[in-house]
């Protein structure tokens, strides 16, 4: 995993914007639904090197395919993994948040305004629901081989420092598919875990670095609202442990984590703070941590690690603009907020990045797309200022 030796370098989370009828597509094909595969195949192609082209062209230096051969970060395994069955009935809805509980009339108005834009009107919006139902194996060889090419043949066109491809961790797949065939909670665990890992050990086969994507670990404490702090804080250290069941074997700097608090453009008052579980992040084997740090609920905790010891291997990929804010960040700003992180813990060991994806599950409903552009553009000129400051 590259560090920024000579000047602050520039990554995102991993999603990026896609076209509506590209993601259309693609859920057909992770639903089971009947798709032109060789049609699919070529536009995926084609889009991943644009979005690749187009990260070279603002100047982000670690780069990837944008999340493109993926209608979103998590729905993409009930393609790629055996033993699970479609249901007829819709997916459970969610028990009502912290948030939610607080903010309804808000969220309800947010849910209203989103379904009224063209882009999402024009978008089948009801995913397919899963369940295990079969013992769970790994199938997905063949996509993940694609993504590597298509990402690889897509960063020849400029002088990027790396690439990385993401990967759903085990415990964001056992939160969106049901377990109605393993006897236990843990023997699910160590199946998904155990088929995870082979799409994590072919993405750093390929060369390329691994982001194990969970926003579980830090959103658990919003969507159980009956539970304690201490109580998450047992849940987070059990999820650490599948995450590095499923990464035995993997070299550390090859791996990259991400969490955060989902995408969730609304009232958050009721996040988990940092504090409380990073200690227990850190455990995970990972060469690199991206968490939310640019959002006015999570700017102050660059503070953190001015008491929490990174350890020297490690290097910090935290969030400098936001996601869930319209607002464009002057570059001035951006520039500051990396110096924050810079100055405790080593300009070398920071690599700028943005809070969450920018289209975790859909084309851009989350974010537009000109914004999210736009934010890029912000955080490439914000590093360039902040290694003036630090290497000057």
């Amino acid at each position: 995993m590259q560090r920024s030796s000579k000047r602050i370098l520039t990554t995102h989370v991993g999603s990026l914007p896609r076209a509506a009828d590209l993601y259309v597509e693609l859920q057909k094909k992770e639903s089971g639904t009947k798709y032109d595969e060789a049609a699919l195949a070529a536009t995926v192609r084609d889009s991943v090197t644009n979005v690749v082209g187009r990260q070279g062209e603002i100047g982000v230096n670690v780069v990837n395919d944008g999340e493109h051969s993926k209608s979103s970060f998590s729905a993409y395994t009930a393609s790629r993994l055996e033993g699970f069955t479609p249901l007829d009935e819709p997916r459970k809805k969610r028990e009502e948040t912290r948030d939610r509980l607080q903010f309804g009339a808000v969220y309800e108005d947010f849910r209203t305004m989103c379904a009224a834009r063209p882009m999402i009107q024009a978008m089948p919006r009801q995913r397919q629901a899963f369940a295990c139902t079969a013992p769970v194996r790994y199938r997905g060889q063949a996509d993940v081989k694609t993504d590597s090419a298509n990402l690889r043949n897509a960063m020849k066109r400029y002088p990027f420092e790396e690439g990385f491809i993401t990967a759903l961790s085990p415990n964001n797949v056992a939160l969106y598919y049901p377990n109605r065939f393993y006897a236990t909670g843990e023997e699910y665990d160590i199946a998904l875990a155990d088929a995870m890992r082979e799409e994590y050990r072919a993405i750093v086969d390929a060369g390329f670095v691994v982001q194990v994507d969970d926003p579980s670990l830090a959103t658990h404490y919003d969507r159980h609202p009956e539970l304690s702090i201490e109580a998450c804080r047992n849940y987070i250290a059990s999820r650490v442990e599948v995450i590095n069941y499923a990464l035995r074997g993997i070299p550390v700097d090859r791996v990259r984590f991400h969490t955060c608090y989902s995408t969730n453009v609304a009232p958050r008052v009721h996040d988990l703070e940092l504090r409380h579980y990073v200690d227990l992040m850190l455990r995970i084997n990972a060469g690199g941590y991206s968490f939310e740090g640019a959002n006015p609920r999570h700017e102050h905790e660059w503070k953190v690690w001015e008491e929490v010891k990174l350890p020297d291997d490690k290097v910090l990929i935290p969030g400098v603009v936001s996601h869930c804010v319209a607002l464009v960040e002057h570059p001035e700003l951006v520039a500051q907020r990396i110096c924050r992180f810079a100055n405790v813990v080593g300009r070398e060991r920071v690599l700028a990045s943005n809070d969450c994806g920018f289209a975790t599950s859909g084309a851009g409903d989350e974010v537009h797309p000109d914004v999210a552009w736009a934010k890029l553009g912000a955080l490439v000129e914000g590093a360039r200022l902040a290694s003036n400051a630090l290497w000057n």
